[in-house]
Parts: structure tokens; C-alpha cells; sequence
């Protein structure tokens, strides 16, 4: 006769301890489950009522999700499962729920999740400006947001995030491409102060009005990435090397209107610049079409 089964899905032998006999807050979630990836842990679930009830404890106590861990792709039932409970989270990630996330998926997590202080939102283009009001209103202790490559993001949501998150550090507005200089400038105007990394890039409409108000606003600006920046140009890189002591890295490539004499004071300062110098560039051309490092006289 086959052994029977225990609602916990063991064995049961004399004098044998169980996984499930463990200590579940001191031992199983601390030292166990927090070391199981998301995937397998869905799995786990369905070995019996005493595991589902197990994962459920301590999905109830993330502090981080990333949807990355579950798979390239994640299904909307698995999502809701896995954040049913979830009242605690500070970080979230759901890049690989891009294609069908929306409103209403993400804006319960969020009135669940006050606590959140980083989301990464990139390329989710099916929520709209609804998803980033309820995460500016309802979460104020937020620091960094990527939505990168969201394409509903306009000056008004943007806006609602300036006024509402007060300790906002970073922002990743790649690809963002309807906002516009005015939208940047209000951003740096309310939130300025406290900026520490922004990426604008691949965004034609923000220009040099925008650059030299961030300038002026952002004194603790560290990275800033205008990649692709079409519109931006010398005047608004002289202008970040005036008024940014802090800037440490910048991404000008592809801005075809900065020239080497604007760049040139912040690569004394030692800023990592994503653009090499003229006579760098030259040097390297000389040896792709000789095959050699030809010997240059500096002196000269």
C-alpha cells in the first residue's frame, strides 16, 4: 500500500522532521524561501495547501519584486497571484510585463504599496497618465522610476510626478517623445534640487531651453543623459559645466550641435563623457584605415 500523503505533501515516517515543521518567520522564510527565485516558488505553490500557504506568507513580505526573475514573459494571472498580498514592496520592476500591463493591473499594487521607492516601468506603452497619478498621489517616499520608452508620458503626467514626489533622485525619460522643453523645465524648477541622474535621451523636442534650466536647478545632478538630443547644443553643455559641480557622467552622443570647445571644461573636471576628442577620433580613424598607431609630434 502506497504511504499517505499529509496535506503538506511529506511523508510520514516516525520521528522525521519535515521541512514544513520548521520554524516558519525564523527559519523557512528568512533563510529558505527568501533564497527560492520567483519562478520556482510558483511551482512550489502547487506542491499542496500548507506550500501555497507558505509562498503566500512570504510574497506578503517582499520588499523587492523584480518580474524579470519569473521570465521573459509573465502571464496577468501569475502577476496578480504573486502581488496579491504584497503590501510592503519599496522596489518594483515590470519591464517584461510590457506588453499587456495596464491601469488597472498596476494601479492597485501601487494603493497596496505605499512604501515603494523605486519603479521600473520601461517600455509598458499600454498604462496611461491614470497609472502615474496614483504613483505620484499614493506613493511620496518614491526616488527612482524608469519609463523609458513610454510613450503616453506627456507634460501634464509629468507634471502631477514634479508637484507630488518630493524626494524623487532619479528619472529615466528615455524615449518619452512627447514632452517637450516646457515639461523639463517644470521639472527642474519643482524637483530640481534633489535630481541626481535624468536621461532624456532619444528626445527631439528638448533642447537647450531645457538643458540650462536643469542647469541652473540641479546642483547635485550627477549622470545626465541627452543621447540623441537633436535640438541640444553648445550652450546648453556650457552652461551644465557652470552651474553643475556635481555632474560626473554625460551622454552626448549623436547631439550633432555640441561642439568639442563646450565639453572641453568638463573633461578637466574629470566627467566621463560618452564623446571622444577630435584629435582622439582622428588618431583612431588613422589606425582602422592603416592598421597601425601612426606616430604623431605633439610638439609641433
Amino acid at each position: 500500500m502506497e504511504p499517505r500523503m499529509e496535506p503538506s505533501g511529506g511523508e510520514q515516517e516516525p520521528g522525521a522532521v519535515r521541512l514544513l515543521d520548521l520554524p516558519w518567520e525564523d527559519v523557512l522564510l528568512p533563510h529558505v524561501l527568501s533564497r527560492v527565485p520567483l519562478c520556482q516558488l510558483l511551482r512550489l505553490q502547487r506542491v499542496s495547501r500548507a506550500f501555497r500557504a507558505l509562498v503566500q506568507l512570504h510574497l506578503a513580505g517582499l520588499r523587492r519584486f523584480d518580474a524579470a526573475q519569473v521570465g521573459p514573459q509573465i502571464p496577468r494571472a501569475a502577476l496578480a497571484w504573486l502581488l496579491r498580498d504584497a503590501e510592503g514592496l519599496q522596489e518594483l520592476a515590470l519591464a517584461p510585463c510590457h506588453e499587456w500591463l495596464s491601469d488597472e493591473d498596476l494601479v492597485p499594487v501601487l494603493a497596496r504599496n505605499p512604501q515603494l521607492r523605486s519603479v521600473a516601468l520601461a517600455g509598458c506603452g499600454q498604462l496611461s497618465r491614470r497609472a502615474l497619478g496614483a504613483l505620484a498621489e499614493g506613493c511620496p517616499r518614491l526616488r527612482r522610476l524608469s519609463l523609458a520608452h513610454c510613450d503616453w508620458v506627456d507634460g501634464l503626467a509629468l507634471r502631477g510626478l514634479a508637484d507630488r514626489c518630493p524626494v524623487l533622485e532619479e528619472l529615466d525619460l528615455t524615449a518619452c517623445r512627447q514632452l517637450k522643453d516646457e515639461a523639463i523645465v517644470y521639472l527642474a524648477q519643482r524637483r530640481g534640487a534633489g535630481l541626481r541622474s535624468l536621461s532624456l535621451a532619444v528626445n527631439a523636442n528638448v533642447g537647450d531651453t531645457a538643458v540650462q534650466e536643469l542647469a541652473r536647478n540641479c546642483p547635485e545632478l550627477e549622470h545626465l543623459d541627452l543621447t540623441g538630443c537633436l535640438r541640444v547644443g553648445s550652450d546648453g553643455v556650457r552652461t551644465l559645466a557652470e552651474y553643475c559641480p556635481a555632474l560626473r557622467s554625460l551622454r552626448v552622443r549623436h547631439c550633432h550641435h555640441v561642439a568639442e570647445p563646450s565639453l572641453s571644461r568638463l573633461r578637466k573636471r574629470g566627467v566621463d563623457i560618452d564623446v571622444e576628442p577630435p584629435l582622439h577620433q582622428a588618431l583612431v580613424l588613422l589606425q582602422d584605415m592603416a592598421g597601425f598607431a601612426p606616430f604623431v609630434n605633439l610638439q609641433v
